[in-house]
């Protein structure tokens, strides 16, 4: 194998890289995470042919870029729980608040009825204690 021929199969490698890393591979569907048999199969060779051996840099920098991922999905998913975790708080909390919002017009309600019976209970009494009082010409003798 020449020289070239390693030069040549390591642009292949590269290119192939590339695309997955930037989610726009050709051979693989959109989507295929990055890993060194993804990259052979996207540059369309086995994948027992992307040796540490011949190509140590890349593959260096493949493992790299996985490690990153990993690292990253990890922040992601850890982030994820905290606003899944939010959204469950903020949730409890409206329900309490609307609970507290119905508990008060309950009360409200409840004591608007009670202003009713009393305005009520007040006038027949008032209307008892006029019925109750001398008439006005009898005070003035």
């Amino acid at each position: 194998m020449k020289l070239s021929d390693s030069v040549s199969a390591e642009a292949k490698f590269r290119a192939a890289f590339y695309r997955l890393k930037n989610s726009v591979p050709q051979v693989l569907s959109a989507g295929t995470p990055v890993s060194q048999n993804n990259v052979a199969k996207e540059a369309g060779v086995d994948p027992s042919a992307l040796r540490k051996s011949r190509f140590s840099s890349l593959i260096s920098e493949i493992q790299e870029y996985v490690e990153i991922q990993k690292r990253e999905n990890v922040e992601k998913a850890k982030a994820k729980a905290v606003r899944a975790q939010r959204r469950l708080d903020l949730k409890s909390k409206l329900e309490q608040v609307t609970k507290q919002r119905d508990d008060a017009q309950s009360q409200l309600v409840q004591l608007q009825f009670m202003v009713i019976d009393l305005s009520q209970r007040n006038a027949k009494l008032e209307s008892e204690v006029e019925s109750l009082r001398p008439p006005v010409t009898m005070l003035r003798r």
